[in-house]
């Protein structure tokens, strides 16, 4: 019986076709969708950066990247090139980016935006992404303005500590306010503006800073100008004794203020010794005192006698004028800036008491020099006995001429007259005085004790004994003398119109002293010289010579000691002036 074709059964060949042509019929359709998608995707991207790419809030999607450059810098956000407020320390400031080597590089910028791959895969993901990318921008850093710029900060902020302090000067306070100091962290601030750029908000950025605090705070100044400094020199102080008073001026105690610190606080002190020595203080507490008076010696029948006693003298000392006037110096007021002052009696050295027991009991030496009347020497020699007289000189002290009498000026007393200057008779201040220095260099020498300074004239003057003369010259040559005697010397002096004698009185160390004197030797002729200027005095010729004296020390008798003392005299020229006014006396 014949089969239908229902029957018939098929070969696997026939049966695979079918499914084979569908599943190539699908898989073209899907590249067909891709392919579209890819196309749609590409559409979509633009050139070099996708749709919805923004850098700091500008769109540069669908651009290229010289698109997106040229735009970026048209519309570059004010942070990228705004000044970024800093603070240094206590001091604002502003950096400009650019100047410290920060700017964004828009060229990378750019480079970074772009799409950074165009296969399919990537392409069509986009379709289906949300659009939106934000990219960063790319930040150039160049480090030598930067630390440049930072440098700059540095110079201008950086200070040196300063501490606080108190002076007092004429009379005026004088404060120094303390001063933080500080000192930027370079390093750290290069980071720290870099991190900060660029600037999202206007809050300064705060640079890394050392600090250094002084060691005096700025309330302790204050505190000791209220209390203290201030009122020291408010006004003067008042300081009595009975019914007298001294005034010190606000000036005068500010130049014996001294400030010092310890331990964190201001003190001042007082130097009394100072201020006792200031001549605004020692004149007026020597008037409101007075030192004591000594007795007036005199010689009796070989004997020393006081012929007027002396008196006690009133004494403010130091510690007594400091506790006095420290009190007051944190005070105000004139009421309250006075206070009496404590003053201590004073005896004097010589008395009818202590006359024999310091041994001061004969006439040791005494000796006249006598010379042509002339008022500037009445002036002179009679102001040097005056300040001479009355001089005590203790045992192994030295007695100085110079120190005695004190320059020889108006204000001490003494006038212009003629004395040596470069080998001539000239006039100057205090001329004549070479006549008491030749009469206490006699004296001196017939009581025995040792010359440490002393020298002649540069010529022999003929009124003096020859190499046994002396003459002085303020701050060049003294007369001294030291007193080898064991007791105390007393200095007697006086003199006339035509003379000065001086004494001293204590007690021998030889019977006698003697003066033996050899003969002129190196005769020298003078010559003539033509002088000039009103200060010229003529002079006659006189020849120069050598001459050397003993001092012949005598016991009983018999020499026990004897010293030379040589002496070398130039000639003196002749010396004619031309006509001058006002011409002085010689010699």
């Amino acid at each position: 019986m014949p089969r239908s074709r229902t029957d018939h059964a098929p070969t696997p060949h026939e049966g695979r076709r079918p499914r084979l042509r569908t599943a190539a019929i699908a898989t073209g359709v899907v590249a067909v969708a891709a392919g579209g998608l890819y196309v749609a995707g590409l559409v979509a991207t633009g050139d070099d950066i996708s749709a919805g790419t923004r850098v700091a809030g500008v769109d540069i999607g669908g651009m290229s990247r010289a698109e997106a450059q040229a735009k970026l810098a048209a519309e570059a956000p004010a942070a990228w090139s705004a000044p970024i407020p800093v603070r240094v320390g206590d001091h604002a400031a502003k950096v400009e980016p650019a100047a410290a080597g920060m700017t964004v590089d828009l060229a990378k910028t750019a480079d970074e935006a772009a799409d950074p791959s165009r296969d399919p895969f990537t392409v069509i993901g986009r379709l289906f992404s949300s659009g939106e990318r934000e990219i960063r921008p790319v930040l150039a850093y160049d480090s030598v303005k930067a630390k440049a710029t930072v440098a700059g900060l540095a110079e201008k902020n950086d200070r040196a500590v300063r501490e606080g302090s108190v002076a007092f000067r004429e009379g005026r306070v004088v404060a120094t306010q303390p001063v933080t100091g500080q000192k930027l962290d370079t390093g750290k601030a290069v980071e720290t503006l870099r991190a900060a750029y660029p600037a999202t908000g206007a809050a300064a950025v705060t640079l890394p800073v050392a600090v250094t605090e002084p060691k005096l705070p700025a309330a302790e100044v204050s505190r000791f100008l209220d209390t203290y400094a201030k009122p020291a020199v408010s006004g003067p102080v008042t300081l009595t004794t009975g019914d007298q008073r001294v005034r010190i001026s606000a000036a005068t105690l500010g130049d014996h203020l001294t400030v010092k610190t310890e331990n964190g606080r201001l003190t001042a002190a007082l130097d009394a010794e100072a201020l006792l020595r200031d001549p605004d203080v020692a004149r007026p507490i020597a008037s409101l005192t007075g030192a004591p008076v000594e007795a007036t010696l005199g010689v009796r029948d070989g004997k020393v006698v006081v012929e007027e006693e002396g008196r006690q003298g009133h004494e403010v000392t130091a510690k007594a004028l400091g506790d006095a006037v420290t009190p007051l110096l944190a005070k105000s007021g004139s009421a309250a800036r006075t206070a009496p002052v404590a003053t201590t009696v004073t005896e004097p050295e010589l008395s009818s008491a202590s006359l024999a027991r310091l041994g001061i009991t004969e006439q040791m030496s005494t000796f006249t020099v006598n010379f042509p009347a002339a008022p500037y020497r009445t002036t002179n020699i009679g102001r040097a006995a005056e300040l001479i007289n009355g001089s005590i000189v203790q045992p192994g002290e030295v007695w100085s001429f110079n120190k005695t009498v004190g320059e020889r000026t108006p204000d001490n007393g003494f006038v212009d007259g003629t004395m040596i200057l470069d080998g001539q008779y000239r006039s100057a201040p205090g001329g004549g005085v070479s006549a008491m220095a030749t009469t206490v260099f006699n004296a001196m020498f017939f009581a025995g004790v040792k010359p440490v300074e002393y020298g002649a004239h540069s010529f022999y003057i003929e009124r003096y004994p020859a190499g046994r003369e002396a003459t002085v010259a303020w701050g060049q040559l003294d007369l001294k003398f030291r007193n080898d005697t064991g007791k105390p010397l007393y200095i007697q002096a006086g003199a006339t119109d035509s003379s000065v004698t001086v004494s001293f009185l204590g007690t021998k160390k030889y019977d006698s002293v003697e003066a033996v004197a050899g003969e002129r030797t190196n005769l020298t002729e003078p010559k003539k010289v033509e002088g000039t200027g009103k200060a010229c005095v003529p002079q006659p010729p006189l020849e120069g010579f050598d001459i050397s004296v003993d001092r012949v020390f005598k016991d009983g008798g018999a020499e026990v000691k004897r010293e030379t003392f040589k002496t070398h005299y130039t000639p003196r020229d002749e010396v004619t002036c031309k006509p001058v006014d006002g011409d002085t006396d010689g010699g």
